[in-house]
This record gives C-alpha cells, sequence and structure tokens, in this order.
C-alpha cells in the first residue's frame, strides 16, 4: 500500500515522521519549498504537484488547515487518482464540504473519508492521535491500516461529515473549557487557593476536562505555550461550530458567548501565537 501525505506543516509533518519510523515511506506534497525540502530530509520522496503524488498512492492523507484549502486540493487531483484510492482527510473541515466531495468522491471511483485529529504534534509524531472517523464502511475499512498506523485512540462516529462535525464540537468545548478554566482559576486565587492546588481539586472532581487535566499544567502554568495549534486555528473551529449552529437552527447561547471572547482577543493575541494564550487574555 503507497501511502501520500498533502500538508506537511507541524501535523502533517509530525505524521510523515511516524511514518518513516514504522518502516513506511510517505510520499509528500506541500505548497511550501521549506517543507518539502523537510520531507526530502527525513527521507520522503517529494513530489512536484498533488496530481503527481495522487497519481501513485492507494491512500492519501490531508493535513491542511482548511476546508476552501481541502476543496482545492480536491479539485485539482479529483481526476488523478486511482480507482479505488481512498482520501483519508485528518484536517478540520467543513462537514457539508464533506459530504459533497465524499459523494464526487464515489461517482468518480475512489473513497473520501473524513478523520480529523486531536492531540498534536507530540501525538501525531507518536502515533498516537485521536481520530475521529466519518464515512462509508467499505472506504473506511480500505484505509484502516493507515488510520490504525497514525491513531492511538480512534472513534468511529457515523456517515460522512460526521467526523467533522464531532471534531467542531469538540474544540467548541476545548475553546470554552480553557476561558472557564481560567476564570475559576481567577476565583480561586482571590480566596488563596495555589494553582496546583486547585487544579488537583477539579481534576479529583466533577468539573475536570482535557483542558484542566492537560492543557493547564502541560502549557499554562509551565509557561510553554508550545503545543503546535494556534489562536487562528482554533478561532476558526469556534466560528465554524457558531456557523454549523445557526444553519441548524440551533440556540448555543454560552457557545457564542466564548467565541464573542475569542474574537475579542484577536487585537492582543495574534493568530500565530499558541492558542493556550487565550488564558493570558484580560477582559
Amino acid at each position: 500500500m503507497k501511502i501520500g501525505l498533502v500538508g506537511c506543516g507541524n501535523m502533517g509533518g509530525a505524521m510523515a515522521h511516524h511514518l518513516v519510523d514504522i518502516g513506511q515511506d510517505p510520499v509528500c506534497f506541500d505548497q511550501d519549498a521549506a517543507a518539502r525540502d523537510r520531507m526530502s530530509a527525513l527521507g520522503c520522496e517529494t513530489t512536484a504537484s498533488a496530481r503527481d503524488l495522487a497519481r501513485q498512492c492507494d491512500v492519501v492523507i490531508l493535513s491542511l488547515p482548511r476546508a476552501d484549502i481541502v476543496r482545492a486540493v480536491m479539485d485539482e487531483i479529483n481526476d488523478d487518482l486511482r480507482k479505488g484510492a481512498v482520501v483519508l482527510d485528518t484536517s478540520t473541515s467543513e462537514p457539508g464540504a464533506t459530504r459533497a466531495m465524499s459523494a464526487r468522491a464515489d461517482s468518480t471511483g475512489y473513497g473520501f473519508v473524513d478523520a480529523p485529529v486531536s492531540g498534536g504534534p507530540s501525538a501525531a509524531r507518536t502515533g498516537s492521535m485521536t481520530m475521529l472517523i466519518g464515512g462509508a464502511d467499505d472506504h473506511v475499512a480500505r484505509a484502516q491500516p493507515v488510520i490504525d498506523m497514525l491513531g492511538g485512540k480512534i472513534v468511529r462516529v457515523g456517515a460522512s461529515g460526521c467526523g467533522h462535525a464531532a471534531k467542531i464540537a469538540n474544540n467548541m468545548l476545548c475553546a470554552a473549557n480553557l476561558v472557564l478554566v481560567t476564570e475559576v482559576m481567577q476565583l480561586g486565587k482571590s480566596e488563596g487557593v495555589e494553582p496546583d492546588d486547585l487544579l488537583r481539586a477539579i481534576n479529583a472532581g466533577s468539573g475536570r476536562s482535557g483542558v484542566s487535566e492537560v492543557n493547564y499544567p502541560r502549557w499554562v502554568l509551565s509557561g510553554s505555550f508550545d503545543s503546535g495549534f494556534t489562536m487562528g486555528l482554533m478561532r476558526k473551529d469556534v466560528n465554524l461550530a457558531i456557523e454549523l449552529a445557526h444553519q441548524s437552527g440551533i440556540a448555543v447561547d454560552a457557545c457564542r458567548a466564548v467565541a464573542a471572547i475569542w474574537d475579542e482577543s484577536r487585537d492582543r493575541l495574534a493568530d500565530h501565537a499558541d492558542f493556550n494564550e487565550i488564558t493570558r487574555f484580560e477582559r
């Protein structure tokens, strides 16, 4: 099985590293020449275009920042993908766009599976990412060997688009929990509770979350702010959640309040900053 990877930034590059570590020889493409050079230095074959990559590969992994870029790449490679190939989209994308691309894939003769990931570059580097899988059973089955190489926790959530919907919901909760934990940390401090002690209390109780258990001790209290996921990407995902709610006519008042905080932070926290830096934003 020949594996291709389009998008060799933080996450894609880390996936390529892991695939090489376990004895695979992925073919890589990125629009950025420096990213291609890094993949070449790693020992990966690189191609001059995504089309060249698609012609060679049985499974094509996409690791791209936005749905419009995913659409552009799929427009480019649609006619060059092998019959029976599978595209595994690990990007955080839009469910509606994913369903449309999956339908076109079916009519063309290849499969399209949404498999957004969580865990950051460190998990991608070790093959321990969480992957949320949406797509038709036969397409998922053909991609399963590669999914198993990349993911440590694999969750099947439904048909095409469901993986991306679940990822947007997850990231909305993460964005909210970063704001909420920051506020209760301030509350505890005002009453003389040290941050480490408050976190231990929260994580022993019903208020715990991934933010309190991982983000705060690893990236916030340590001051490292180097998770590999940016403010710009999280703002994009928060806005996607609000847009999905609007399209569905669902009232998400609490989510809208959180989204407003992330938007308000724009003037003081640049898009390239680590997303955990929202904890530094003072309103």
